[in-house]
């Protein structure tokens, strides 16, 4: 079961930012909610990548057949970190102007107020 635990937080955290995504009519909260779904796969990447017992990989005298963490989840993880960095800007940048155009956070208003 313990073994199992980050795994089971990655699949709550993500089914929390989808439910967010899919249920709230704020556009902060579902700008949240889009943030946490990337944590949980940020979280997702580097449980992939973890080794019971494993050394760092940038330690070269670990010997031979020494059990060594993934470099590759790591990195990919760095680079989503700086994608979801962007995207949330952006993100939070179009909030501004629709709250500057419409007056209002409510997805359902800004439909009606749209046509």
């Amino acid at each position: 079961m313990i073994d199992n635990l980050p795994m089971i937080v990655v699949g709550a955290l993500f089914v929390i930012g989808l439910y967010g995504i899919m249920f709230k009519r704020n556009i902060i909260k579902i700008a949240i909610a889009v943030s946490v779904v990337e944590s949980s796969t940020n979280l997702f990447l580097i449980v992939l990548g973890y080794r019971t017992g494993g050394s760092i990989p940038v330690y070269t005298l670990a010997g031979e057949f020494k059990k060594m963490v993934l470099p590759t989840p790591q990195a990919l993880t760095l680079t989503a970190i700086v994608i979801g960095l962007a995207t949330t800007a952006l993100l939070l940048s179009l909030i501004m102007l629709l709250y500057k155009h419409y007056k209002t956070l409510d997805v359902y208003e800004i439909r009606r107020l749209r046509g």
